[in-house]
């Protein structure tokens, strides 16, 4: 209680003490940043804080949708037989500075081979991989993918592919692709300060880093010389608040102007005060339970079937979700190209799930159930799913002992292979191709990536393979809707829920939108006093 206290004087004293400098929007986020360079993170709380604010990309996604605009690049060409990716680069383009780094140039073609170069593992790029996996960059498979990334000139850059790729665009426009400066990482690699690239970004977005106080507050301020124009923000502060009951109270006392997350009992009540706008939007997202699928007894199919049959989701989507969802069926969301609205799945059984446990003698069996500490639409409430969970697996004969960790140590174990149990995770689409689901989260090369499941299915790899490189939209539906099949068959994981996406802001706040890629955007917000 002293903690939040205290925290709540701190963010009223920033407020005050920053007035002068202009407007100030503070933002009630969920989770701490891992870092502050996109590429070596999965989280969305970290690309909030990091990839949509300090950072451009070559391409990125028009506000609130899906659709591709110029970013960085400001036109391209692709070969006739799609392979080869041309882009002409924005001139005039400025990076950002800090105390330590004045730039001596802008934004050039050097500086996307830089950001790009950097993930691949090739000789003289060490330094800046020390703790990193770049697991975003190798689960969407850039490695097989990109044979070479040419300068043309300073203002053009080709990138060379194996093979025609159809969502290759759009991975351009996600956070992993995001253009770091290589001038800046050479000076601090000459003062032996290579983790500060981390640490103390630079990018050419729309706000530029001041500091960060771990788990508390990150405060930015707008960047004069954006290239796409000052924000109407003086000063960005996100105010880290986990729980999501506190994130309204300080909504509600003027210590934020947005708050993201709230808990779907408060939401009817929320809509009916006037001082206040509540935001909700269907997330392309997928609530789940996966487990490690290479471990005794989740290596056998028959037991991940059976707790299949176990799972009352209708029970959890009235529990967490509370009318904010829908319940799953699918690895994709319902709203995506190439959801499989014939899909097979196994119905709930829990008779069935007992009679299967018992026969494979693994009544009584001790599992570990994983779960989230964060808020998300896609798993409002991690700890309460665990709990309804671990009834579903009593009511069958398992002993389910529920572990978690704070958000960051959560994600780096479950990604590893050798995690035990069972993980309460989910994904939200970067962009609206299948491809940003099924990869990174499904295929062979994501394990010890975001394949928290360590799930290796060659037919559902050559599916989605095959749909990657076809150009047909038909074509390409059909191979998805065959690969879902693979993955209800299997059960390397159990869809649990569809969330909506909800932010709640204070009256004045204006040209805030939800993404449909939840992720959290303030190019382009004011408050109207």
């Amino acid at each position: 209680m002293k903690r939040k206290l205290f925290l709540a004087a701190m963010l009223s004293a920033l407020a005050v003490a920053t007035s002068s400098y202009g407007k100030t929007l503070v933002y009630c986020s969920e989770a701490s940043p891992e870092g502050f360079d996109p590429a070596r993170y999965t989280s969305g709380s970290t690309f909030d804080a990091s990839s949509k604010t300090i950072y451009n990309r070559l391409v990125e996604y028009k506000r609130g949708s899906t659709e591709i605009v110029p970013a960085l690049a400001k036109s391209w060409e692709i070969s006739p037989d799609g392979k080869t990716y041309t882009f002409h680069l924005r001139s005039g383009v400025k990076f950002q500075s800090n105390d330590q780094f004045r730039p001596s140039r802008d934004f050039n073609a050097d500086d996307v081979i830089f950001s790009f170069d950097r993930q691949s593992g090739k000789s003289g790029y060490d330094v800046f991989s020390s703790g990193a996996t770049w697991s975003y960059y190798s689960d969407v498979g850039i490695p097989q993918l990109v044979e070479a990334i040419e300068k043309v000139d300073n203002s053009t850059v080709r990138f060379h592919l194996a093979r025609p790729n159809a969502p290759f665009l759009g991975l351009l426009g996600l956070d992993f692709a995001s253009i770091l400066s290589k001038e800046y990482a050479e000076s601090l690699v000459a003062q032996h300060r290579a983790d500060d690239l981390n640490l103390h970004p630079i990018g050419t977005g729309p706000f530029e880093f001041v500091a960060y106080q771990q788990d508390a507050v990150v405060r930015y301020h707008s960047f004069d010389h954006y290239w796409g124009g000052k924000q109407p923000i003086d000063e960005l502060i996100f105010a880290i608040t986990p729980d999501a009951s506190t994130r309204i109270q300080r909504l509600k006392a003027g210590d934020c102007q947005i708050a993201a997350y709230p808990s779907p009992a408060d939401i009817p009540e929320l809509k009916t005060e006037e001082a206040l706008t509540v935001l909700q939007s269907p997330g392309l997202n997928v609530g789940y339970l996966a487990f490690n699928t290479t471990e005794k007894p989740f290596d056998d199919v028959r037991v991940r079937r059976a707790i299949s049959q176990a799972i009352d989701k209708d029970a959890i989507l009235e529990a967490v979700y509370q009318g904010n969802g829908l319940v799953a069926t699918s690895v994709l969301p319902p709203d995506m190209f190439g959801f499989n609205k014939k899909l097979r799945v196994d119905a709930y059984d829990p008779q069935a799930s007992r009679d299967t446990i018992a026969k494979l003698g693994l009544v009584g069996s001790k599992v570990t159930l994983w779960a989230m500490p964060v808020s998300r639409p896609y798993n409002p409430n991690g700890r309460r799913t665990a709990e309804l969970l671990q009834s579903d697996l009593k009511s069958i004969g398992l002993e389910a002992t529920i572990i978690s960790f704070d958000w960051g140590e959560y994600l780096k174990r479950s990604n590893d292979p050798n995690h035990e149990g069972e993980v309460l995770a989910g994904w939200t689409a970067d962009n609206g191709d299948p491809d940003s689901f099924l990869t990174p989260l499904l295929t062979c090369a994501a394990v010890g990536g975001n394949n928290k499941a360590v799930w290796c299915n060659k037919e559902f790899d050559a599916l989605i393979k095959e749909a990657r490189d076809s150009g047909e939209p038909d074509r390409r539906s059909d191979l998805y809707g065959k690969a879902q099949q693979i993955a209800a068959d299997e059960a390397p994981w159990i869809p649990l829920a569809n969330g909506l996406i909800t932010i709640v802001t204070k009256k004045g706040v204006t040209g805030y939108r939800i993404e449909p890629s939840d992720a959290h955007r303030f190019d382009g917000v004011d408050i109207v006093e």
